[in-house]
């Protein structure tokens, strides 16, 4: 089972001030990113995969889809998202390395920033192949490996000039995958670094082709409200992947 930092107590709320209130790239950069890599969601079955406050499910039944199964680890983040009641959503609580669906249940399964927290991800997304069916499609995105290479490694990544400016991003450590360790909040946070091409052959040995890639940086919009998001555009901070299911397992 992987660690659930979500539910730690300091961290939730700190969490939760961010999205709330706070500055936060999840809505600058990687909401708009993983939905325009969305298909048509009409009267599809969707599993959202490390929905934490159902955000997404709600989005995707407002979208058009038919029915929404969300899973997460986090007791406190399904607390959140079971404030918003809604029939065609069902939120079970599980880890995704231990979750089970019957064989060709969704049309899409969608998950945000929570691959990098699986220790044991090639299992996972052979999982995920068989629960989607023949011509299905698993859009994901995840923290880039040139963002978690140095995680833990290096107290400050962001190699700076005289004033403190931030001029380039140090990447240490890239091909040594593995296990990181680093602070967010709080002390012990744990993360899961690999290369971009070991995420893209265990997609393509679990069944998948790979249809579109992105590395995204803010939106116009948010770097005019928040000057700090054009930092990002001197490295990638996200990578997402959209893959779709070959007919034949």
């Amino acid at each position: 089972m992987p660690q659930n930092i979500y539910d730690d107590p300091t961290f939730f709320a700190a969490y939760d001030r961010m999205r709330t209130h706070g500055i936060a790239l999840a809505g600058a950069l990687e909401e708009p990113a993983i939905r325009s890599l969305l298909p048509d969601v009409t009267g599809m079955s969707v599993l959202d995969l490390g929905c934490g406050t159902g955000v997404m499910s709600r989005w995707l039944i407002e979208s058009g889809a038919d029915q929404v199964t969300g899973v997460d680890v986090s007791e406190l983040m399904l607390a959140k998202a079971s404030e918003h009641q809604d029939s065609r959503i069902r939120y079970i609580h599980k880890d995704a390395e231990s979750l089970e669906f019957p064989e060709g249940s969704f049309d899409l399964v969608v998950s945000s920033l929570m691959f990098h927290y699986i220790d044991d991800l090639q299992p996972v997304l052979s999982s995920i192949r068989r629960w989607l069916k023949p011509g299905g499609q698993l859009v994901f995105s995840t923290e880039h490996p040139i963002y978690t290479a140095a995680q833990g490694v290096h107290g400050d990544q962001w190699v700076k000039d005289d004033s403190g400016k931030n001029m380039a991003w140090l990447v240490d450590g890239y091909s040594s995958e593995g296990k990181r360790v680093s602070t967010w909040w709080v002390d012990g946070v744990v993360r899961y670094h690999r290369t971009v091409a070991t995420l893209v052959n265990w997609l393509v040995e679990s069944g998948f082709h790979l249809t579109r890639m992105l590395e995204p940086y803010a939106t116009e919009e948010a770097e005019r409200d928040q000057p700090l998001f054009l930092d990002e555009r001197k490295r990638p901070v996200f990578l997402f992947i959209s893959a779709s299911a070959d007919d034949d397992l």
